[in-house]
């Protein structure tokens, strides 16, 4: 079995759902008292956002080479960022490595192409709904076609993501915010919807709209967990 190398803290409420989510896919895999070899490296949230806010991207991507460069010397064979938005410097991450990063655009496509669809509406934080690094790797790979919500929904997504999810808060008025923001993309084609920030899957969960969940955190997490088992390498 591999260690996987989490990079985490983005936040650390996301980063639990990570843990637990791989331990239970080894642990349905291999039965008994089977669990994941796992190396966690969890970074302040506070310095990544305050990078993030400010446009500091080339500062955030040499922060978390850092990182993934210890997990690495400490025995990671596969790292696993535990967040959607900071993909956006998963090159830059990848350059300080030897070994994989798994990509949680690659591991989200995957299941969305596997699902048959072809328009998908995403949710997350304004740099991943805004900016191409999130949208063009789905478009690019798998000619996925990505829908996002209105401006005034994109401020409000990514006001309750910094300001209640990121902080553990699950409020029930965001969570019908929510579920009708998805309801919105799915009325404008989308044949479902990517929960693109991995805090979101605490927002909105199956049945709240009437089309699937890709709920990336879950997605990325047992991806991994398969990644990590004998003879088990995925091709994505």
């Amino acid at each position: 079995m591999k260690t996987i190398g989490l990079l985490g803290g983005m936040s650390w409420v996301s980063t639990v759902s990570y843990y637990r989510i791989i331990n239970e896919t080894v642990n349905a895999e291999l039965g008994g008292l089977h669990s994941a070899k796992i190396l966690l490296a969890s970074v302040d949230f506070h310095d990544i956002e305050v990078l993030q806010h400010a446009g500091r991207w080339d500062e955030a991507g040499h922060a978390l080479g850092d990182a993934a460069a210890v997990l690495e010397s400490a025995g990671a064979e596969l790292l696993v960022l535990c967040t959607n938005t900071m993909h956006k410097v998963a090159e830059e991450i990848a350059s300080r490595i030897r070994i994989p990063l798994l990509h949680i655009a690659d591991a989200t496509a995957a299941e969305i192409s596997a699902a048959g669809l072809s328009s998908i509406g995403l949710l997350g934080t304004r740099f991943t709904m805004e900016e191409p690094f999130y949208k063009e790797r789905l478009s690019e790979r798998d000619a996925i076609e990505v829908i996002v919500p209105s401006a005034e929904e994109r401020t409000l997504v990514h006001r309750v993501i910094y300001e209640e999810l990121c902080q553990g808060d699950v409020l029930p008025e965001s969570r019908v915010a929510f579920q009708e923001i998805a309801r919105n993309l799915a009325q404008r084609g989308a044949g479902g919807i990517i929960l693109g920030c991995t805090e979101i899957g605490l927002l909105l969960d199956t049945g709240d709209v009437d089309v699937p969940l890709f709920d990336t955190a879950r997605i990325h997490a047992e991806t991994a967990a398969r990644q990590s088992l004998p003879g088990r390498a995925i091709d994505l």
